[in-house]
């Protein structure tokens, strides 16, 4: 039986930075949500996963909640076009995303915190 309660949970990298994604700022996850889009459409042109417009399309619409907004992350249209994008990724994938959105927040909170500094 998995005992992961989300997809992402089976992964502590990047269960991890979705857990800090989730308890921040609407414009923070808005700016890492646009940061993953580009991180991913990357990775999968590397791996040829995605040949056209039409792949990258129906890896958004795979994930799509028929039921509504019951995620954290439908509440806003980029934030949940990424994490769909990021669910569908081959787990392999994923695991090299999640390193490359954990160093994203990372920056991210430390840019944010030296501005804040700064003022």
């Amino acid at each position: 039986m998995d005992q992961n309660r989300r997809w992402y949970d089976k992964d502590p990298i990047l269960s991890k930075a979705m857990k800090i994604l989730e308890t921040t700022n609407d414009q923070f996850q808005l700016k890492i949500a646009i940061n993953l889009i580009k991180i991913i459409i990357e990775h999968n042109i590397e791996t040829d996963a995605f040949r056209s417009v039409d792949d990258l399309l129906r890896a958004v619409d795979e994930g799509r909640c028929e039921k509504g907004n019951e995620r954290w992350y439908d509440l806003d249209h980029t934030l949940r076009t990424a994490i769909q994008m990021l669910e569908h990724c081959p787990d392999e994938m994923q695991s090299k995303i999640a390193k490359d959105v954990a160093a994203l927040i990372k920056e991210k909170i430390r840019d944010t915190y030296e501005v804040e500094v700064l003022e």
